[in-house]
């Protein structure tokens, strides 16, 4: 526990405070929370939430991953994850290099169904299988593409950029996310694939959010469902496709206006999507997305909490039913939602177990997960002595 202080996003805040020259009630002055509020953050005494992390870091004009820590590479290194980075940064350098002569590449069919794979393990949340497994696939899916270019083999290669782009969040690493993101948009556009133009620009608007640039992920927003205006005759299995891709965009926006403290366009937005739901059914196929009525209602609950509504968020989860087979992924982050209004409640030992949850389905995406290490270091603050469960899952998590 010695090491819990300098790792403490509130401790962060202050010195980049510092560094900018402003007090405590200057930089106040500029976040939508009050001088006790960050007061109480900077000294330890409550958690930095990740709307408060993000206005900071806007007010700042610096990354949030300079506050929060990312990536944590102490925890990355005994993950054996964080020499799987390079090789992932070198694959998406290297995609306008013509393949030599003798490279063989299978049948794109093949690759497809790799790329596949790669998706699933990622919502399976076996991040360390995915990261070793990736650049291999994606060098052989860019030879392909080069030597006989086609939708199918460019729809491949953004599948696999889409990859990068999971893993790299996940993990912490938002530079790497936002250049598989422009790999991404390269692939996009030689596949001619609307959808997988807007479900780019669904990602890169949630790059902003991260960030605290609402208008901006707003914006993105509006432009992905641009994009989509042209498939709006689409039929049977395609249309299905179509509304999937709409729905995560207003969920998107949802979650987006949320933290903005819009309220009416985040019920405006959810309605959109729920709408959309009603047409697709549990659509998790379509793009990896886990778009249906699960995810709607899994995001209304996130809506809440970014709204700081914490007794909704927890009636919203006690209605949540989540299908048999949703994405173990989604299924953690529900937890870690969950444990966030649990502990912002007073609710200590239902956060501690909703935490353990989290860990028991998705280990590594909730070790580097910011919020569920803010939520379980708002738990060390509010108990002065740390009970074992509690203890051993603060020092897996490195604190």
């Amino acid at each position: 526990m010695a090491g819990l202080q300098e790792e403490r996003t509130g401790t962060r805040i202050a010195e980049q405070r510092k560094l900018a020259g402003l007090t405590q009630r200057g930089l106040a002055q500029r976040i939508p929370y009050s001088y006790s509020m960050l007061r109480q953050v900077e000294e330890g005494h409550k958690n930095a939430s990740p709307d408060l992390v993000a206005a900071v870091a806007h007010a700042l004009r610096i990354d949030v991953t300079t506050l929060t820590g990312q990536p944590y590479l102490a925890e990355l290194r005994q993950d054996r994850l964080a020499e799987l980075i390079r090789p992932i940064r070198e694959c998406l350098d290297l995609y306008d290099l013509e393949p030599s002569a003798a490279y063989e590449v299978r049948p794109v069919a093949e690759l497809a169904h790799d790329a596949d794979d790669l998706c699933r393990l990622v919502r399976a949340t076996q991040l360390n299988t995915a990261a070793r497994a990736l650049p291999p696939l994606v060098t052989e899916v860019t030879a392909a593409a080069h030597r006989a270019p086609g939708t199918h083999v460019w729809q491949t290669l953004g599948s696999c950029y889409r990859t990068a782009y999971d893993l790299a969040t996940k993990l912490g690493f938002h530079d790497l996310s936002t250049i598989a993101l422009d790999r991404m948009a390269w692939a996009a556009e030689r596949a001619g694939d609307p959808l997988l133009a807007a479900v780019r620009q669904y990602m890169r608007a949630l790059a902003y959010f991260r960030e605290g640039e609402h208008g901006v992920g707003l914006r993105l927003i509006g432009k992905g469902h641009l994009l989509l205006e042209g498939a709006e005759h689409e039929s049977g299995a395609a249309a299905c496709e179509l509304r999937a891709v709409q729905g995560q965009l207003h969920l998107g926006a949802a979650i987006i206006a949320a933290r903005a403290r819009d309220a009416d366009t985040v019920r405006a937005r959810l309605a959109e999507a729920r709408t959309c739901a009603q047409h697709t059914g549990e659509a998790g196929w379509v793009h990896w997305l886990s778009f249906g009525p699960a995810n709607v209602a899994a995001h209304e609950l996130s809506a809440h909490v970014e709204m700081n509504r914490y007794g909704k968020a927890l009636q919203a989860a006690s209605r949540l039913q989540l299908p048999h087979g949703w994405a173990m992924s989604r299924r953690a982050h529900v937890h870690i939602d969950r444990a966030r209004c649990e502990m912002e409640t007073g609710r200590t030992e239902a956060a501690l177990d909703s935490l353990i949850t989290a860990r028991r389905m998705a280990p590594q995406q909730t070790r580097y997960h910011p919020g569920a290490r803010e939520t379980l270091k708002g738990l060390l603050q509010q108990r002065r002595r740390t009970p074992g469960t509690l203890g051993h899952m603060a020092a897996w998590i490195g604190m």
